[in-house]
């Protein structure tokens, strides 16, 4: 996994994104400081407001910025966007007034919400080869995986020697450092080859990604890990306080079992995807998940809560939830031109944390309403509905290239010199929708 860090672009873009996601970790921390020194009791609510802004943020800003991004340098737009959310950082520390919090919060998301699909997108330009890039995949996964264990840690140390507010220079500095290490390297910027409206942009992503089978696979998998985390992510405290009766600690252990299971993911998926096609695995992974959280409900049902189910049922969720997204930029990078990655890898920005945007809210919701097994239930009906829509839109068979007629093109026509066929309009390559292939072929199941 770790000799792709060989490549120095690769290197320091890798290094770009771990600082930057250690950063804003330890604003997390100190943005619930702040939010209770400001309301009080009332924090709670305060964090949960700034998440939703978060979210819809990422859900309706994507796409326009991969429309503007197209328009620019990939590297002076990724740089852009570092200074944008370091100047954001650098103010946090002054606010005085919640509603200052929702504003600086809504630019800081609006920035990543264009700066993380251009640099997902970024990387298979990078490193062409598959293999090359799967082992930058895991290695993405297990710097999130670990800054999410280490940040609350780092924070918890830094803050015996500074206030909470200086958390906040800690992450404009990490998004300079990100900023310096893009300069520092040449980007390859695809532009399209024909100039389009600012509307074809904005929606060319989505286009091209509800109009592909295995993307469309790809949504209905990412409703099952939005499904399974949110369950993880938004009741772990409840169940180990509440249910249990556990300390804070214990918390904190639950938390890093959802991810060491991950973790474990990333280090075994380069090997499992060198061996197996991209669709097994993933549905497997949504399997793991699904049967461990729908294990803990029968448990928890019949013999009541106890912390080595919920620890086991955590461990192999994290290990489903790591699997499904994990290969998910293959999929991504496979179904686009080079100059339309950035507005797909949008569009799976946007659907995902759309998904997010449902079961966070239905996760808290059915443990405050419910109890611990409907709502482990109700989010994982939600969870199989999801898995069933990938295998009814993701083909067992999913080639490539694909044999097709272009019965609108002259036999002359520039695009039918490139593949073999049975007839002048008819060719086989690599397929992904563009102007010239609005949508794909029937074939077989």
């Amino acid at each position: 996994m770790f000799t792709v860090l060989k490549n120095r672009t690769f290197r320091h873009l890798f290094a770009a994104q771990v600082i930057s996601i250690t950063g804003t970790g330890l604003a997390t921390v100190a943005l619930g400081l702040i939010a209770y020194d400001l309301a009080g009791a009332d924090a709670s609510i305060v964090l949960g407001i700034a998440l939703t802004i978060k979210m819809i943020s990422y859900v309706t800003l994507a796409p326009i910025a991969a429309a503007l991004a197209s328009q620019y340098p990939r590297r002076n737009w990724l740089v852009t966007l570092d200074i944008l959310r370091a100047l954001v950082a650098l103010a946090l520390p002054f606010v005085s007034e919640i509603w200052q919090i929702y504003v600086l919060i809504f630019v800081m998301q609006a920035s990543s919400a264009g700066f993380t699909p251009a640099f997902q997108a970024t990387i298979p330009d990078v490193l062409s080869n598959e293999e090359d890039y799967t082992n930058a995949l895991s290695l993405s996964r297990l710097a999130y995986d670990i800054e999410s264990m280490l940040s609350p840690s780092l924070a918890a140390l830094l803050l015996t020697l500074v206030a909470a507010n200086a958390l906040f220079f800690g992450t404009a500095l990490g998004f300079v450092a990100s900023a310096l290490l893009v300069v520092s390297v040449a980007l390859p910027s695809p532009k399209p080859s024909e100039p389009k409206g600012f509307y074809d942009r904005t929606t060319l992503g989505i286009r091209i990604y509800l109009k592909t089978p295995r993307l469309r696979g790809l949504l209905g998998l990412s409703a099952v890990a939005a499904a399974v985390s949110a369950i993880v992510i938004i009741n772990t405290v409840v169940i180990m306080r509440a249910e249990l009766g556990l300390s804070e600690h214990m918390v904190a252990l639950a938390l890093a079992s959802f991810g060491a299971g991950s973790m474990l993911a990333a280090f075994t998926l380069p090997k499992l995807l060198a061996r197996f096609q991209d669709r097994p695995v993933m549905i497997s992974g949504a399997l793991i998940a699904i049967l461990a959280q729908t294990g803990l409900a029968a448990y928890v049902s019949i013999f009541g809560a106890a912390v080595t189910p919920v620890m086991t049922s955590w461990l192999l969720s994290g290990l489903g939830y790591s699997t499904i997204l994990t290969p998910s930029g293959r999929l991504l990078k496979r179904s686009a031109r080079p100059e339309d990655r950035p507005a797909v890898f949008a569009a799976q920005f946007t659907l995902s944390h759309g998904c997010w945007l449902i079961t966070y809210p239905l996760a808290g919701w059915s443990m405050s309403s419910l109890g611990m097994v409907p709502a482990l239930l109700l989010l994982n009906l939600l969870a199989l509905l999801g898995l069933l829509f990938a295998l009814r839109h993701w083909p067992r068979h999913d080639p490539e290239s694909l044999l097709h007629d272009h019965p609108e093109l002259a036999a002359d026509h520039p695009h039918l010199q490139d593949g073999s066929g049975q007839s002048p309009q008819r060719h086989a390559h690599p397929y992904v929708i563009d102007d010239l292939h609005r949508a794909y072929p029937p074939r077989d199941r």
